[in-house]
């Protein structure tokens, strides 16, 4: 059974130049006359006539008939395109040409139109609320998101002033930024004001107002940002707020302390303004005072409750301290700024700021009350806890007080009540303060004025009271500063003890001092040489080799060692044990002279006398002074020198009376048995070559 294709059989394709003369011809009726120019015929070899071979010979029917179709239809998009690309450009050519300006400013109004109507229906249904504002300021159109926003209809919303919609007329800078966008002499301008929504909340909208191009008129926008001043403002807190106490933390405290300051500083200006001659309270206004403020407070042990209990509990007693205080300032009363503020400034450190404070006397109330309050014991879990707490008060006036110094002040004052004893607050002294500056400058300049050569010695006469003789001097030291001048050794030793310098300082003293006496024995060979006393820190003892230091020294200047007395305070000689005990002895073995300084105002423990190496006791001058009293004597005090004096003299040591400013003082002092005695009843301390006069001269009766 033969096959049989379904449908019906198509014929044989024409031959291919008569197929592509058609082509041609159908596509060429626009412009016939130019069809030899746009469709060239196949060239002989060419694809076309190959193909169109190809079709004619080999094939059999049925499939010669589907590539015809295929063929055709290919070369029927290839010379539809190849027509296009030659044919439209001259085609609009000749229409514009025919149809004239009319139709192209027809066609362009109509395009304008059409986009009008897109921008208008664009305005009204955007989603940001708009309004279009003359040069007057007066709303023309305004959209359905506007209306929404403000709580009313769009249409009801024109020929209202715009800047009453959105406040733009609260403050005289933004009134002036919005008038110059409506004058045109400004391209833009922006700003976010607080709005009373028509239903009773508010919210927060970000207005913008912009020139629209090609017209007099303005478009203001406006957006709704309260979800965003929302989020603002809860990042604002979490960063300005201490998460243990939930109380403001350094940043906000610092930033509303310098707030307060600026406020003050503009509040005296205008004082000043209008009160040139006199001003008080009443002239900052209603509740203003121009002054300020601080309790910094400081809990006493509370690293004792962190590494005993934990962080845990410490957080928690942190957090209790903060209620406590925050009831405190509360109390306090209010002040123009609200209450005070009380914060968190790190570990266990808390401050109280008091804005337009009225004096001292609340700073001190305030304390007081935060101090009573800390008093009673905290219940953390069934745990009782009781803390203490060291406060530093300032109050000053505002004007002129930076935020730097008002804190170095207070804190400051934190360091005094905690040197004081803790647990107590401290009002910031002045005078004390200034004090303590000069003792900082004088400590970063010690140790390089010994390098520099500032010091000096000064000696005082030893005198004996039985026939007035000098017997010896104390060397005293003096620091010749360049800004605060000639400074005596109470004003610098207790730095130098502390900071090491001592040491240094103490060698140079001794071998200038022993250096002096060597030298006034040369000069005066056929007097008596004297001895010269030095006095020597306990930290020189243990820092330093003192023993070879003053074996050293002797050797270097020649001085013989019993014309050398070392004297130390009766605090660092009692209660000496290992190395100091071993380099007294030494030095005494060596044929010094050990002193004890001012005897009887420290231990006053007469059993170390027996077993130290001592030769002298030097007593203190509170003593000698309860014997001015010429007239009403205080019996007590001479009984007192008097079994020292015999004390002494019974375990073989001699007595010098330090501070004798009277001939009388000097008379029981010799009634008593005295040995020597010191004081500017003979002469002050003065320099080597008055001491030089000294020797061989008439003895210094009094």
């Amino acid at each position: 059974m033969s096959e049989t294709p379904e449908g019906p059989v198509h014929p044989e394709p024409p031959e291919t130049p008569q197929t592509d003369q058609a082509v041609t011809e159908r596509h060429a009726e626009p412009c016939a006359t130019r069809q030899t120019d746009l469709v060239p015929d196949p060239a002989p070899g060419s694809l076309s006539t190959e193909l169109n071979t190809g079709l004619n010979t080999g094939l059999r029917p049925e499939l010669r008939t589907a590539l015809g179709t295929e063929l055709r239809a290919g070369l029927d998009a290839r010379l539809d395109s190849q027509l296009d690309a030659r044919l439209d450009p001259r085609l609009d050519t000749r229409l514009d040409a025919r149809l004239g300006p009319e139709h192209d400013a027809g066609f362009r109004a109509d395009h304008r139109a059409a986009e009008l109507r897109d921008y208008r229906a664009a305005f009204r249904a955007a989603q940001l609320a708009m309004a279009v504002v003359d040069q007057d300021g007066i709303v023309v159109t305004a959209n359905d998101s506007l209306g929404t926003l403000l709580g009313t209809e769009a249409g009801a919303l024109r020929e209202q002033a715009a800047a009453d919609l959105v406040d733009l007329a609260s403050d005289g800078r933004t009134w002036h930024a919005y008038h110059e966008v409506l004058r045109g002499r400004r391209s833009r301008f922006r700003c976010t004001r607080r709005l009373k929504h028509p239903d009773g909340r508010s919210l927060w909208a970000e207005v913008t107002v912009s020139p629209v191009p090609d017209s007099r008129r303005v478009l203001l926008s406006i957006a709704d940002v309260s979800d965003r001043r929302e989020l603002q403002a809860r990042l604002r807190h979490l960063q300005m707020h201490d998460p243990v106490t939930r109380l403001p933390n350094r940043a906000l405290f610092f930033e509303r302390l310098s707030s307060a300051l600026e406020a003050a500083a503009q509040d005296t200006d205008s004082s000043y303004e209008s009160h040139e001659s006199h001003q008080s309270h009443e002239s900052y206004g209603y509740g203003r005072t121009g002054r300020i403020g601080l309790c910094y407070l400081d809990l006493d042990g509370f690293k004792a409750v962190n590494d005993t209990l934990g962080h845990r509990v410490g957080d928690r007693l942190l957090a209790a301290v903060a209620a406590r205080l925050t009831e405190c300032a509360d109390s306090d009363g209010y002040t123009r700024s609200g209450g005070h503020l009380v914060a968190r400034l790190g570990g266990d450190e808390f401050a109280i700021l008091v804005e337009d404070s009225t004096g001292t006397e609340q700073l001190a109330d305030l304390a007081r009350s935060v101090l009573c309050a800390l008093q009673s014991p905290f219940d953390l879990g069934g745990q009782r806890l009781s803390v203490s707490a060291s406060i530093g008060v300032v109050e000053r006036t505002a004007h002129g007080t930076t935020a730097t110094a008002l804190m170095q002040a207070a804190d400051t004052t934190l360091y005094w009540a905690k040197a004081d004893g803790k647990a107590r607050w401290t009002l910031f002294d002045p005078e004390r303060n200034a004090h303590r500056m000069t003792r900082q400058a004088l400590s970063s300049t010690l140790r390089p004025a010994v390098e520099r050569g500032e010091f000096g010695l000064e000696y005082q006469p030893l005198v004996d009271l039985a026939d007035g003789a000098v017997r010896g001097v104390e060397a005293l030291v003096r620091w010749n500063h360049p800004q605060f001048g000639s400074l005596p050794p109470n004003r610098f030793i207790g730095i130098a003890e502390e900071d090491g310098s001592i040491v240094e300082l103490g060698r140079w003293v001794l071998r200038t001092a022993c250096r002096q006496a060597r030298q006034w024995q040369k000069d005066h060979p056929r007097e008596r040489p004297i001895f010269v006393s030095v006095n020597v820190a306990v930290r020189q003892v243990w820092d330093s080799d003192l023993v070879a230091d003053v074996a050293g020294i002797l050797a270097e200047t020649g001085l013989a060692p019993h014309l050398l007395q070392l004297e130390l305070t009766e605090s660092a000689v009692m209660g000496s044990a290992g190395r100091p005990l071993q380099a007294l002895k030494a030095l005494s073995d060596m044929g010094v002279r050990i002193a004890i300084d001012d005897f009887g105002t420290g231990y006053s423990n007469l059993a170390y006398l027996s077993r130290l190496p001592v030769s002298v006791l030097k007593l203190d001058g509170s003593f000698v002074r309860g014997f001015q009293d010429e007239e009403h004597p205080n019996p007590a005090d001479e009984l007192i020198v008097e079994a020292l004096v015999q004390l002494a003299h019974r375990l073989g040591l001699t007595v010098t009376a330090e501070c004798v400013e009277t001939s009388g003082q000097a008379a029981r002092l010799r009634r008593i048995g005295c040995d020597t005695g010191q004081g500017w009843l003979y002469s002050r301390a003065v320099a080597p070559d008055r001491i030089a006069e000294l020797i061989g001269a008439e003895p210094l009766r009094v």
